[in-house]
């Protein structure tokens, strides 16, 4: 195994890792608030969160590049205070990956929480549990297939993430050329050994990830995956 191979292979699965530990943090909060909360906009916001699933990818890198953009007041913020250039480096793709998987974190621990009975919630309050209680010790470890199901697909689709990454990241050896960007560019190059390389570990993960949750899903009955 070639350096530049093992290199993008690692950075492959640091950008997947990341991204999924980023989104369990943020997503299980944000799952929960929005199956229990009743504000009005609640539709407007589900729509939201699920929009990367359906707008092809150079729309979302596109407006991440305007974001991005020393031009964009964020974009200018973040050089002039921090120095750091979100645009073509890693960061910007993880930011970009973390944005694009958010409904693939969300709506199977939102569909997992919206399956529970309420009395679970009410039993909690009624011996005087709080809210962060009833959560983590109460209603979380009723939806382990949820959560599992959330981090097996949030993982499988950052490793798989093309457009978003090409928009956002170029194609970076050791800093944005993850295993997708590998392949094309392999492929471009009449380098098919390479490219079905790249191409048979991402196959054998995804398979692999899928199993485990269908696996999961068996042996909890039926459960909603999206």
């Amino acid at each position: 195994m070639d350096t530049q191979f093992a290199e993008t292979l690692w950075l492959t699965l640091k950008l997947a890792a990341s991204t999924t530990v980023i989104l369990i943090v943020i997503g299980l909060p944000f799952a929960y608030w929005l199956t229990y909360s009743r504000i009005k906009f609640k539709p407007l916001i589900e729509a939201l969160v699920s929009m990367p699933m359906v707008l092809p990818p150079s729309v979302i890198g596109y407006y991440m590049l305007v974001i991005y953009s020393p031009r964009n007041w964020f974009g200018n913020w973040m050089d002039q205070v921090f120095d750091v250039r979100l645009a073509f480096s890693f960061e910007g793709i993880l930011v970009a990956s973390v944005i694009f998987s958010l409904p693939f974190m969300v709506q199977p621990l939102h569909n997992g929480l919206r399956a529970l009975p309420e009395s679970l919630r009410e039993a909690s309050y009624t011996l005087g549990k709080s809210k962060t209680v009833t959560f983590f010790k109460v209603l979380l470890p009723n939806i382990k297939p949820s959560v599992i199901t959330a981090v097996a697909l949030t993982f499988a689709h950052s490793i798989g993430e093309f457009g978003i990454v090409l928009m956002v990241g170029g194609n970076m050896p050791g800093e944005t050329r993850v295993a997708s960007i590998a392949i094309y560019d392999e492929v471009q190059s009449l380098n098919f050994e390479a490219a079905n390389q790249y191409a048979l570990i991402l196959f054998l993960t995804s398979l692999a990830l899928l199993t485990t949750i269908y696996s999961i899903n068996k042996k909890y009955g039926a459960w909603k995956i999206m």
